[in-house]
């Protein structure tokens, strides 16, 4: 989709999705020291503001002008960073403690250039997590989009955090409300090299 579709889906309700972080950053990063952190395909902006309503200094990136307009009057008084940019050509600038990519909806020659400039915007013993739609969730979980070519691997996920100590990379399942079937997703958590 592009962000004059996400921009419609945004503006058609008031929240498309939960106002809670995704449920698979509050062990991972209970486990760091608050620091900077940048959401890339925000959205809402759900895991942004939850972080920085945790102490962490925040930039959200997400290209719906409307999901960040949204994002802000859902984060009141919680300060962070918002950006209206494409986040497969946005050139942070600077490095960050925690890089995080939570279901981007992005084609292959999209998520090279994305997780490209994602594992250099980690900071040296820094962290990244990334949480997407993985590909068995099509034929055996809820949710998501129907477009095989955006849903995760492994397979597709190791090479493009390349550089990065993998802790843990691989299925998880998320309850989702109002389905007997779970979501299935791919969790990709890595750190830098010091």
């Amino acid at each position: 989709m592009d962000s004059q579709q996400w921009d419609l889906m945004y503006s058609e309700k008031e929240l498309v999705w939960s106002a809670k972080p995704n449920m698979f950053l509050p062990p991972i990063v209970a486990t760091l020291p608050v620091g900077s952190a940048l959401d890339l395909a925000s959205g809402e902006g759900r895991n942004a503001i939850w972080l920085a309503n945790e102490g962490w200094d925040v930039t959200a990136v997400d290209f719906s002008a409307v999901g960040i307009e949204k994002a802000k009057r859902v984060a009141g008084d919680t300060e962070v960073n918002w950006v209206v940019a494409d986040v497969t050509t946005y050139q942070p600038g600077r490095t960050f403690d925690l890089v995080m990519i939570v279901y981007v909806h992005i084609d292959d020659a999209g998520m090279e250039a994305l997780f490209s400039y994602a594992v250099d915007a980690v900071t040296p013993g820094g962290t990244f997590i990334g949480v997407g739609h993985a590909l068995r969730n099509l034929t055996e979980g809820v949710g998501g989009p129907p477009v095989p070519e955006i849903h995760w691997t492994e397979e597709r996920m190791s090479p493009l955090v390349a550089g990065l100590d993998i802790v843990s990379v691989g299925e998880v399942l998320r309850p989702v409300a109002g389905s007997e079937v779970e979501a299935i997703d791919l969790l990709v958590h890595a750190t830098k090299p010091q």
